[in-house]
């Protein structure tokens, strides 16, 4: 028995293991989880993102959903922001917060070890409510 939910089996409780990464619009590799999809969640998803060394992603914005991010492994940076001007420094153990709306670019510090994370948005659909900010991409190359 699958437990992925489905019409015939409406959303229950479910035990569920990262799905296969596919890499997003923002550049970035995710292992989706949780999600509209997989367990017809209607507010929430939770996904697996993997950064490899040297890695960053594409400014962009999350629309109307708040983003929480639980750094597992290796060293990040972002910067954040309207025009991405405050920068933040996230190792294994810390616990990220990121408003609606608020413009980001996370990158992976490291040349060498991989950052991992655990992400957790209040949209059931992840690329959904991604919003790519191509204009703020140069100003920290």
């Amino acid at each position: 028995m699958s437990d992925i939910a489905t019409a015939e089996h409406p959303a229950t409780c479910l035990r569920l293991r990262a799905g296969a990464p596919f890499v997003g619009k923002q550049g970035l590799t995710y292992a989706p989880a949780i999600s509209a999809e997989t367990a017809r969640a209607s507010a929430i998803h939770m996904q697996f993102l993997t950064m490899p060394p040297g890695a960053r992603a594409k400014a962009h914005k999350h629309e109307a959903h708040e983003t929480a991010i639980y750094v597992t492994s290796g060293e990040a940076g972002m910067w954040y922001g309207e025009r991405l001007e405050h920068h933040m420094v996230t190792r294994a153990g810390d616990f990220v917060y990121i408003p609606a709306n608020m413009p980001h670019l996370p990158y992976n510090r490291s040349q060498t070890e991989p950052a991992t994370a655990v992400v957790a948005r209040t949209d059931p659909n992840e690329q959904e409510s991604v919003v790519m900010l191509p204009e703020l991409d140069a100003i920290h190359a």
